[in-house]
């Protein structure tokens, strides 16, 4: 009995050094690398690496989200997402806005920023614009702040509107 009770302790003393993994750019564990290989290039709500707009941005394929998922609202209801992703090999995040369908409807041929808040440089990095679109799936430009404080940013301005709505992700650091 004493030694099951000597190899069960033993056991979770190996599990607390070995732990669960990290996030370099945050806390929480980073997803499993199986987790994180998207096949698809089609854009996604919850933002794919891969897609063909990703790609371009020259987002990194490993890049996942990190922080909370923060919404631009218009009129009492979400119009879009906004979420910072992260990627390890690279070492860069990335700002992505998804406009929600039932937004898209109604407007047509809005105005949608993306990019990331350096809370140590006090400005935008990586960020990108684009005017009178009717698209879902919008990524900013890598940021290379891997080893700063940062909050994905995201600006959304519908036709007749004299402001952005805007919103801004959870801080990480």
């Amino acid at each position: 009995m004493r030694a099951r009770k000597t190899a069960i302790a033993a056991s979770a003393c190996a599990f607390v050094l070995l732990g669960a993994g990290s996030a370099l750019a945050g806390t929480g564990p980073a997803p499993a690398p199986d987790a994180r290989k998207t096949q698809s290039t089609a854009p996604s709500p919850d933002g794919n690496p891969n897609s063909t707009r990703a790609r371009a941005a020259g987002v990194c394929a490993d890049a996942y989200q990190i922080g909370t998922t923060a919404y631009i609202d218009r009129g009492g209801a979400h119009a879009a997402s906004v979420k910072q992703f992260y990627s390890p090999s690279c070492k860069e995040n990335y700002g992505y806005v998804w406009v929600w369908k039932s937004f898209r409807d109604k407007v047509k041929d809005y105005d949608v920023s993306t990019g990331v808040y350096s809370y140590s440089r006090d400005e935008i990095v990586g960020q990108d614009w684009w005017s009178q679109t009717n698209s879902a799936e919008f990524w900013s430009y890598p940021a290379d702040t891997a080893d700063e404080c940062t909050s994905a940013i995201g600006m959304l301005r519908a036709p007749g509107d004299a402001l952005p709505g805007q919103a801004k992700t959870s801080k990480r650091c």
